[in-house]
């Protein structure tokens, strides 16, 4: 027996499938919708895991909201998921031992060990969704941080209060690097408050030119971040993934990146790994802490 049994909890959607030690999804990947309510996610959780339980020698969680060190309890919850989420009781969920995680830093990890920044003992993931997620690995460890909530993208861009972030301050990195973010330039810029991020997309590829400056200013704000980042923690690499992640021009903003640092050089990669990053880190990280 050496599969676990990866969860990815995300805000929208559950994923989970066996995983081996190796990182290779052993089974089809079973997604349900994310309950609305505490309790409602603990019985899904138990279903699903009732399922293979008796096949796998731990459950290991990739979670959004920050997660202890001891990995057994989330700490911070995130504004998608229901009141009450950091409460639940993971290890009452099974029998075996239940491991968890971040799921930013659990696909970092993923990225790691087995995808695009394989080799390089200093990297950042940068997960671009409706939110940001980060997860940062520092000479061949993952930056936890006291408490373990490292690795949070929400530092400010600017100071002007132009706009609110879901982590309730102002003109964070998120709300400019964010699929959110890219919808709120190009309202700004096609004074169209309805306008998609598949909608500016779409109007890119047709060369329309508001939405394709909308879609550089949107890569530019990323690229200001990743500056910031790179001369803080001087990385071998990034990874940038999330269902925005592909919409970026990495090879632009790395040269942006390396015309600007005050640190070495860094490279920039798109993920590999990408969806199902998170459940697979969990498996990979959980085999190497428990």
């Amino acid at each position: 027996m050496n599969r676990a049994f990866g969860i990815d909890i995300g805000g929208t959607k559950i994923s989970c499938a066996l995983i081996d030690n190796n990182g290779n999804i052993k089974s089809e990947v079973e997604k349900i919708q994310t309950p609305k309510t505490k309790e409602e996610i603990v019985e899904a959780l138990k279903g699903l895991i009732l399922k293979y339980e008796n096949e796998v020698e731990f459950i290991a969680i990739a979670t959004a909201g920050a997660v202890n060190n001891q990995n057994n309890a989330v700490i911070g919850s995130t504004a998608n998921l229901p009141k009450g989420y950091k409460d639940i009781n993971f290890q009452s969920l099974s029998t075996k031992k239940v491991f968890i995680e971040n799921d930013a830093n659990c696909s970092a990890w993923a990225e790691y060990r087995i995808g695009s920044s394989k080799g390089y003992k200093n990297s950042i993931m940068l997960t671009l969704g409706t939110g940001v997620g980060g997860g940062i690995i520092i000479d061949g460890k993952l930056l936890k941080g006291k408490s373990g909530a490292a690795g949070e993208m929400h530092f400010a861009m600017m100071r002007n209060k132009k706009r609110s972030c879901t982590c309730g301050s102002f003109d964070c990195f998120e709300a400019y690097a964010s699929g959110n973010g890219l919808k709120r330039t190009a309202a700004e810029i096609l004074k169209d408050n309805s306008i998609t991020t598949y909608n500016i997309i779409e109007l890119a590829s047709k060369q329309n030119k508001d939405a394709i400056l909308a879609l550089e200013t949107w890569q530019n704000d990323i690229a200001l971040g990743i500056l910031g980042l790179s001369n803080l923690f001087d990385p071998d690499c990034f990874v940038l993934s999330g269902s925005m992640g592909k919409f970026v021009d990495a090879y632009k903003i790395e040269q942006f990146v390396n015309s600007k640092t005050v640190a070495m050089p860094t490279k920039i990669f798109h993920a590999i790994t990408d969806n199902y990053s998170g459940m697979i880190g969990a498996v990979l990280l959980g085999n190497e802490t428990l």
